[in-house]
Formats: structure tokens, sequence, C-alpha cells
């Protein structure tokens, strides 16, 4: 059975009944997905042994597949509207066959690979043996040649714009990308976090030691940046480079300490939401609709970013939930993480309206010999987390209002039922 249906059925599992009788949303792309996660090792392999475990030990384990799942989805429910459509697709195929037919057009270096890899290896095939003296002439063929930009397309003579149904080289490497920024940040959040689980197994730092973690963020970072420039779409690469100063603001906004108006805190909270997990959502579906060629003013991009930033939303806030709600062994990682971090997350900010005592806990960080149990009982005992969970239920309906932009199709309808899917998963 492929590993999407898989990690389909494990996030549907106790969705509700309306959630369930929707679309599979991983169907649509379920052969895309496989390959996807198969192929991911291969561009993460390393000159040293011991860091190719740590970067690819993620990789090894299952996965929601969320990200890439909407990057999939987005690019086919809207490729072939964009105005830029035909000259995208053009690019694509020209990447792949550039190595005489092969997919590994984009993996080909668009610098001299003797530069590239002079004793920092890429591929296991691609990798050049040092030498102490370097070669002031270029190899020939070394680099891809640069694309002269196509003229500008007249939209006055231009066919009507219909659904092409696909997906292109370069969103699948995307895809892949987004993922491994995900997973880049997972390896740090846990060394951050000093996380004992991620997935319900022991975390990288628990196997390899913080430093090895954290080397392993930073060389699977490293992969994805050089993946993301080969796409050779600027504002693509603009996109998906943003995320990852969104990903340090997020964590350091985290680090703030919550005093004054309870309206502050909600700002922070939902601030920092949007910036470690609906920013690579949002700008991934964004980024997904750039390679299939829609350009400024057209509806496709809004859409797309919309899409994914209110569903990143939304799925973090049902995950916040869970912490409260859910088993750890269901959850994958310890129940109640996120007080034991201090974290003043959507259940305890709703409930401290309803438990005025709640505001001390939080101003402290919960930091105080039996803080923890008592804000953990103050939560359960309000409506917090019933009222989280409507929070992510009006973020998902907002998400599938503005699909209604796309013209109907399968991948449409895929990521109409995915905002279901997200908002009734329990682990």
């Amino acid at each position: 059975m492929h590993r999407a249906k898989l990690v389909s059925r494990r996030l549907c599992r106790h969705s509700s009944s309306a959630a369930s009788s929707s679309p599979d949303p991983f169907a649509p792309v379920a052969a895309h997905l496989t390959a996807l996660r198969a192929s991911l090792p291969a561009l993460l392999s390393a000159g040293h042994p011991s860091i190719t475990q740590a970067t690819q030990y993620y990789f090894k384990h299952p996965s929601k597949q969320v990200r890439p799942l909407i990057v999939l989805l987005m690019a086919q429910a809207t490729n072939g509207l964009g105005t830029r459509w035909d000259a995208k697709r053009t690019e694509a195929a020209e990447l792949v066959a550039e190595r005489r037919g092969a997919d590994a057009g984009l993996d080909w270096p668009l610098t001299r690979p003797d530069v590239l890899n002079d004793w920092n290896p890429s591929q296991p095939r691609e990798t050049e043996r040092f030498a102490p003296t370097f070669s002031m002439q270029p190899p020939r063929g070394a680099s891809r040649r640069h694309r002269v930009p196509p003229p500008p397309v007249d939209a006055s003579t231009s066919p009507e714009p219909a659904l092409a149904h696909t997906v292109l080289p370069t969103q699948l490497r995307l895809a892949q990308i987004v993922e491994m920024m995900h997973t880049a940040s997972l390896l740090h959040d846990d060394v951050i976090d000093a996380s004992a689980l991620r997935r319900g197994a022991p975390s990288a730092p628990a196997a390899f030691g913080n430093k090895r973690a954290v080397l392993a963020g930073n060389f699977v970072l490293g992969r994805a940046s050089v993946a993301l420039a080969r796409l050779g779409d600027p504002e693509a690469t603009e996109l998906i480079a943003s995320v990852l100063a969104n990903l340090v603001e997020g964590e350091i906004l985290q680090l703030r300490e919550v005093t004054g108006a309870h309206q502050d805190a909600w700002n922070v909270y939902l601030q920092k939401t949007y910036l470690k997990t609906a920013s690579l959502m949002a700008k991934g579906a964004r980024a997904a609709v750039v390679l299939g060629g829609a350009v400024d003013g057209e509806v496709w991009k809004e859409a797309a970013y919309a899409y994914g930033r209110n569903i990143g939303i939304a799925f973090q806030l049902v995950d916040d939930v869970l912490d409260y709600e859910a088993a750890s062994a269901a959850l994958g990682k310890p129940g109640g993480a996120d007080l034991s971090l201090g974290l003043a997350t959507a259940p305890a900010l709703y409930a401290c309206e309803e438990h005025p005592q709640m505001g001390a806990l939080i101003a402290r960080k919960f930091s105080g010999a039996g803080d923890v149990e008592e804000a953990r009982d103050l939560v359960l005992r309000s409506a917090g987390v019933r009222r989280t969970r409507e929070l992510a239920q009006k973020y998902a309906d907002e998400a599938v209002k503005v699909l209604q932009a796309l013209p109907p199709s399968e991948a449409r309808s895929a990521l109409e039922a995915l905002a279901g899917v997200v908002t009734g998963r329990r682990s």
C-alpha cells in the first residue's frame, strides 16, 4: 500500500462523519507523494555517513506530508490557468531534457561542479575528488546555460485558460523542498525544546545528540537552498527563502514574555502561529502557483496564499488542542509539552477568560512548583479546548471559501476535503 494512503488513514482516523465522507485528499497525488518520499534521501546524502544518518532520520519515519500535499494539489488545481503557463511548462520540460531525457535535470548544477563540490560533496555520483590545485579553466559543459527570458505574453491573443490536470517537475521538486525545510525545522525545534520523542520514536537529539541534530538541520537547509536555486524562478526562491526568516522570528517571538492586555497575548500567539507553521504552507502554495505561470494580478496566486495561511493556522490550533486532549502515544510526543515549555497556547488563553488565576501562571511561564498541573486542570475545566477547535474550524472554513475562486476540479475538491481532515484529526 502506498505510504500516502497510510498517512491519509492515520490523519483521517477519528475525523467527523462529514469529513470521513469527503474525498480522500491524498488520492489525486498519492503516486507523487510516494515517489517524493522515496527520492528524498538521495538529496540528503553527505560525505560523512554519520551526517547522512542524521539528515535522513526523520524521513524514514511516518509523516503527515500535509505541506507537500498542499503544494501538489494547488499546482494541480491551477496549472493551465496562469498567463505564463506555456512558458513555465516549456522551461520545466527543458530542465528534464537537459540530461538526455533523464529526470535529473533539476539536479544538474548551475555552478561549475568542481566549484560547487570542492570538497563539499553533493550526491555520491557527482562528488569531486579532492585535489590540492584548482583549475581556472572550467570543464566543458560544467553548468546549465542561462536562459533568455521569454517575451511578454499578449493576453489578447492567448487562448482561454483551461486546467492542464498535471504537475510540473519543478513543482514536484518544490514539494520536496518544502518537506525538507519543515523537517530541518523539526531537527532544530527538538534541540531547542529538549524533546525526547518525535512521531512516537526517539527524537534526533535523543538518538544522535544535540550537536549532530543541529548540524543535520543545517545540512538539510543547505541542500534545500541549492535545490531551490535550481528551480530557476526568482519569485519562488524569494517566497521560500523568506520562510527561513519567518521560522527564526517565530521562535524568538515564542520566547517573549506575555504581559499586559489579554488581547496582546492573543496577537503574539497568532503571529507566532503564522510564522512557525502557516508561513511555509502559505508561501509553498503560492510558490507552486508561481511555478505554474501565474503572474501578479491573477487571483490564483492570492487564493493559494490565503488557503495555505488559513489551513496552516487551523492545523496549529488543532495541534495545540491535541497537547491537552490526546494521549501521548497517539500524539507521538509527550502530552502537556507546551505547558512544560512555558507556552500559553489558545486553550490556555481561552481558559484565562474563565479563570483569572491563569493570568499569573501565564506571566511566569508555568515555572512555579505545580504550575503545569494547575494550568492543565484549569484548561480542562474550561471551554478552552472546545473554543480552540471552533476557532480552527473558522480558519478552515475560510480556507475552503477562498478555493471558490478556482475552477472545479478533483484537486480543488481534495483541498476542500483536507480542511475537514485537518480540523477533525485526533493525532
